[in-house]
């Protein structure tokens, strides 16, 4: 079900909790949320729908990757950069990282390991600054 977009800076602020099986629908959800903006949105975490959980989604390729309790092991290569963000106005200056290796669980709750690269690393990164409580 599409939600509706937060924008309450204190709420988006905390740090998200672990997610868990029980969440799978608020996974559905956020993924919904984000193809219905995929004009203007390429990633979205569960609390930019008022959820706050430890959930990212983002478009990787074509397709939407769906990660639990994401975390970047790894970081290589910084950059300065500019990015805006669906639950915010306008654009804000950021440091990201070009390679990353994320450790995550899938939708059957398995942990992986991947590393990405460029664009996408970018996005990952925003996602999980959300789930950090952290705000560009």
């Amino acid at each position: 079900m599409v939600k509706e977009i937060c924008r309450d800076k204190e709420f988006l602020s905390q740090k998200s909790e672990i997610a868990g099986t029980e969440d799978l629908p608020v996974a559905q959800d956020l993924l919904d949320t984000l193809k219905a903006h995929k004009d203007e949105c390429v990633g979205m975490a569960a609390n930019m729908i008022g959820i706050n959980k430890r959930i990212i989604v983002f478009d990787d390729d074509e397709s939407y990757t769906v990660m639990f309790n994401p975390q970047i092991i790894k970081k290589s290569e910084p950059f300065d950069t500019e990015e805006k963000c669906l639950s915010l106005l306008g654009s804000r200056k950021t440091k990201r990282w070009k390679s990353i290796k994320v450790q995550y669980q899938n939708e059957k709750f398995q942990t992986r390991l991947k590393t990405y690269k460029g664009w996408t690393a970018q996005i990952i990164q925003h996602e999980i600054d959300h789930c950090d409580g952290i705000i560009i």
